[in-house]
């Protein structure tokens, strides 16, 4: 029988369409996003082919379902395949609290110049998302991890011709579904009781996980092709 190591890689295409019994919405584009998100690292041939050995499959996987069914974001994924080789099924309140810390806490904290050293934002691009909202530092004028990401992904953006005037119309749609979603969440968020706050906070984290993902579909379904 061979090992894991002895079977030969595969391409996108085949890797997608064994995965695509397991996650509906597996597609070839997904996956070369998550490789984009620094998730995923398969060989290249010579001519820039991508080839997927048998770990590579088994981390797509797991990626996969902790995004389907544990609603985790794609930095805390990354944080614990990092952080252990592996990312075990976790219970799902545990889930919702690394959920709960991406969305709540920031622990580190760059200045303006680091920020641009790690993300090649230029003086203008970083000026003018900050002048549309999309990026703010703190009053000491320090950038968290969520600022730092943000502008990555603007920095991929605007590859595509899109610029921070273009981001702002999104963070407009974004700024709405976040009114609706403190709207229905208010009464838990706002509760005297601990544990109401914290299912409220659960349930904030689904949501926002639920939302990225409605929101994917939409656009693929929408777009004039």
């Amino acid at each position: 029988m061979a090992t894991n190591s002895d079977e030969k890689p595969q391409t996108i295409g085949a890797v997608c369409k064994e995965l695509r019994a397991e996650f509906d919405d597996v597609s070839i584009s997904k996956i070369r996003y998550l490789e984009d998100q620094r998730l995923l690292v398969p060989l290249r041939t010579q001519g820039g082919y991508r080839l997927y050995r048998r770990e590579d499959v088994e981390r797509l996987r797991t990626i996969l379902r902790l995004q389907r069914d544990e609603f985790l974001p794609l930095r805390v994924i990354r944080q614990e395949i990092e952080g252990t080789g592996v990312v075990a099924r976790s219970h799902e309140r545990k889930a919702r609290r690394y959920a709960r810390a991406e969305l709540q806490e920031d622990a580190r904290r760059v200045d303006r110049a680091e920020l641009q050293r790690e993300t090649g934002v230029d003086d203008v691009a970083l000026e003018e998302l900050e002048a549309y909202g999309i990026v703010a530092g703190d009053q000491e004028g320090a950038f968290g991890e969520s600022e730092i990401e943000i502008v990555r992904i603007c920095q991929r953006m605007a590859e595509f011709g899109l610029g921070p005037r273009h981001v702002r119309q999104l963070h407009s749609g974004i700024q709405r579904v976040a009114g609706l979603l403190e709207q229905v969440l208010a009464p838990a968020l706002r509760s005297r009781n601990a544990e109401r706050r914290e299912q409220g906070l659960d349930e904030l984290a689904q949501l926002a996980g639920l939302s990225a993902e409605l929101t994917e579909l939409l656009l693929i379904r929408d777009v004039d092709v």
